[in-house]
């Protein structure tokens, strides 16, 4: 099969790959009919993550089940899944309290399993999963192609953007600002809307994304950055802040905006992936700020999320503004790097 390898800073390419197998009762084999990249994956595209020359890479992925183990009983061959960025049991006692990222028998795509058995990645063309029963999430029937960008977000972004917002707290009748206009960022505003918020400011100065912020709920937007956004945060609410900050990028400048955007007693939701950041913890003590987040447990929310999507109420999907043929997902690492795309869909 093919299946993406990266090689070393801003190399990336299609190789092809011995194609996966069952190896134990409780895997399944998954046709993979849309992939994207994310934003989590540019870290080591770019050189700042480490990695190994051919490593796999991907994670979000939704397909068609081929195959099962024998134990498998909540999937079947022909249904449409989708995965979560993380594989898990669901059953553990970590899992049981919702946090399936830190699964006691999980673990991560494109690495190897707890019997030190390889997991591919999501950006190929088939994939085995591990603990079939407690990852994959199907859908009542085989959907059309127009709910496949929606229900692809499900797999990390949009559950990702969830976790932002509920850990920050989100209440009906807050104002909540969004430091972040990727596709994380956005799916966080959108969040924030359905949890409540009555005014969103969306930080951002692209013009195609402040277009999908304003679409997920956006009520104002703000261009600037560092002190000069803070500023005119400050200046919408009458020098007070925000009563929520999402922090959907990772680094230090991100993380320094979203506690001097949040006002004394306010909640900080931060789901971008820390580089370099440090919390200036007496500054959180002597205003009573409150701060959470962290990998996002997608499987935990991903059925509610899914129901959204299928009635309609929901259209995450409208992150993707690039879709290419996986042939092509070196062009797709380009464009999201080079900010020509805000997330690119792959399709087989």
């Amino acid at each position: 099969m093919r299946a993406t390898t990266l090689h070393g800073a801003f190399d990336i390419r299609l190789a092809e790959l011995p194609d996966p197998q069952i190896h134990r009762p409780t895997d399944a084999l998954v046709r993979v009919t849309a992939a994207c990249v994310c934003g989590s994956d540019l870290w080591p595209y770019r050189g700042i993550n480490e990695s190994k020359p051919g490593q796999r890479i991907g994670h979000e992925f939704v397909g068609i089940v081929e195959q099962v183990g024998s134990d498998v009983a909540t999937v079947r061959p022909g249904d449409f899944v989708i995965a979560p960025f993380a594989w898990s049991d669901n059953t553990c006692r970590v899992c049981r309290v919702g946090i399936q990222t830190s699964c006691e028998n999980g673990g991560w795509w494109g690495g190897r399993d707890r019997e030190g058995l390889p997991v591919d990645a999501g950006q190929g063309e088939f994939v085995r999963v591990p603990l079939a029963d407690g990852t994959l999430v199907a859908t009542p029937e085989v959907p059309s192609a127009d709910l496949v960008p929606d229900l692809l977000t499900l797999s990390d972004v949009m559950g990702t953007g969830w976790h932002c917002a509920l850990s920050a707290g989100v209440r009906p009748g807050d104002t909540v600002a969004v430091v972040g206009d990727g596709a994380v960022g956005l799916c966080a505003l959108l969040s924030a809307r359905l949890q409540g918020a009555t005014r969103i400011i969306a930080m951002s100065r692209h013009e195609a994304r402040s277009a999908i912020a304003v679409e997920f709920g956006a009520t104002e937007v703000v261009a600037e950055r560092g002190e000069a956004g803070v500023a005119r945060v400050r200046d919408l609410t009458d020098g007070f802040g925000v009563d929520a900050a999402l922090e959907c990028v990772g680094t230090a400048e991100s993380m320094r905006t979203a506690l001097d955007l949040v006002r004394p007693g306010g909640r900080i939701g931060f789901v971008g992936v820390p580089h370099d950041v440090t919390v200036p913890i007496e500054d959180l003590f002597a205003r009573n700020v409150h701060i959470g987040g962290g990998v996002a447990p997608v499987r935990e929310y991903l059925p509610a999320l899914r129901d959204l999507v299928l009635a309609g109420e929901i259209h995450p999907g409208r992150v993707f503004d690039l879709t290419v043929p996986l042939a092509d997902v070196a062009e797709a690492y380009a464009a999201m790097d080079q900010r020509r795309a805000t997330k690119a869909m792959l399709l087989p």
